[in-house]
């Protein structure tokens, strides 16, 4: 009896399966290589109930970070300012503006406005951010050139790998304590970051960890 299909269809199993794992892999990669921080929430710029401008108040009014988020020093989280911070100062500077009724509403109300998080790391890594400023890493490495943004963004991938890159040389991004909350400011040279960073490094003892357990606990 005459074999009803061709010699060749015989392989049509094999190809199919290797044309199945052939999609996986690639289907894997793509998400491995797209669906990350970087891609996904770099560039993330949400609109907030109350238009604060970083650019205005740490940039050209040279506000210090502290003023407004000011237990980033003291505490594991940086805090969203509360409303009686802004009301501090616009309790007399432009009480009567229409961009800032929401405050007003929120100081009377004692109800907190409800600002959308920009910056946030998994609830399975352990982030510690007075650690960080008190040993030199300043918020510009992380957050970017906040006193430049009309509208606060997502700067950095703050990826594991991102995070090991800092962790793995960190003469490369520390800073004296005085010039952590300076935004503007960078050594005259790479090659002076680099000497001036091996020195903070040695005399404070900085020795980030880069195992599983420092990050992951």
């Amino acid at each position: 009896m005459a074999n009803v299909f061709p010699k060749w269809a015989n392989f049509v199993p094999i190809k199919i399966i290797i044309g199945i794992v052939l999609v996986l892999i690639a289907i894997t990669s793509i998400v491995t290589y797209y669906f990350t921080p970087k891609y996904t929430r770099v560039g993330y710029q949400p609109t907030q109930p109350v238009a604060f401008s970083h650019k205005l108040h740490a940039g050209q009014l040279g506000m210090d970070c502290r003023f407004c988020h000011n237990h980033v020093d003291e505490s594991a989280h940086a805090n969203v300012p509360s409303t009686s911070t802004c009301m501090s100062c616009h309790s007399i500077i432009k009480t009567q503006s229409a961009a800032l009724a929401p405050i007003r509403a929120s100081y009377e109300n004692d109800k907190p406005v409800e600002w959308v998080k920009i910056h946030k790391v998994p609830d399975y890594v352990y982030f510690n951010h007075s650690i960080h400023v008190n040993r030199g890493i300043s918020c510009v490495e992380c957050h970017g050139r906040i006193d430049q943004m009309e509208v606060v963004h997502h700067d950095q991938s703050l990826s594991m790998s991102w995070c090991l890159e800092c962790h793995n040389n960190p003469e490369e991004k520390i800073r004296p304590l005085d010039k952590v909350y300076d935004l503007k400011w960078k050594a005259e040279s790479k090659e002076a970051q680099l000497e001036m960073g091996m020195e903070l490094v040695h005399d404070w003892n900085v020795n980030p960890p880069i195992s599983c357990s420092g990050c992951h606990r």
